[in-house]
């Protein structure tokens, strides 16, 4: 049952704390979605198929047979140690970021987030999502999510480099410092 509610329970408050914070910005007239830094059709896909990746994880906590072979217990362990540590770096990176978050490249100004968990990481909300990823794939062991999860980490890793291009011609000289600092990932 704890199993169970932890699985859920994540993706749920994340996708909460996505969306109500979304709401909460756009009260102040910041909007939370910004440009697509890549093709539009291949950015929007990918971040749905991250909460269709994270469903079929819920759908297999509750006991709906989506694996192919029996997934052993220490693998399943592994998995939901993945999943949370996936799940808390990615709420540490929301609230991080403040008001700075958006989905896609800013076409605002925003501040550069160096500070707090972005010393270790200048990506850990996408260091999250693979995590979760990962998480999902040891614990279903379903090849179609593995194939899944291998494009939406593929498209995410195009999604960051253009990102950190949009950083590079924003914050200049500032960014490429930081760059010299902190790792893109871990």
């Amino acid at each position: 049952m704890i199993e169970r509610l932890a699985v859920m329970a994540f993706p749920i408050l994340f996708l909460v704390v996505l969306f109500g914070g979304g709401a909460l910005l756009q009260r102040r007239h910041i909007d939370q979605d910004g440009a697509p830094p890549i093709n539009k059709a291949l950015f929007l896909s990918s971040k749905y198929l991250i909460v269709a990746v994270w469903a079929t994880t819920v759908l297999c906590s509750w006991g709906i047979k989506l694996a192919f072979v029996q997934v052993p217990v220490p693998l399943k362990a592994v998995a939901l140690g993945l999943w949370v540590s996936g799940f808390v770096l990615l709420f540490i990176g929301r609230f991080g970021l403040g008001e700075s978050f958006r989905i896609g490249s800013p076409k605002e100004s925003t501040a550069l987030k160096a500070d707090g968990l972005f010393r270790i990481s200048r990506n850990p909300m996408y260091v999250g999502v693979y995590a979760t990823l990962l998480a999902a794939v040891l614990y279903t062991l379903n090849p179609i999510l593995f194939i899944v999860a291998v494009f939406v980490a593929a498209v995410h890793h195009r999604i960051v480099l253009a990102e950190e291009d949009h950083l590079r011609a924003v914050f200049g000289d500032e960014y490429t410092a930081y760059c010299r600092r902190v790792r893109r990932y871990l």
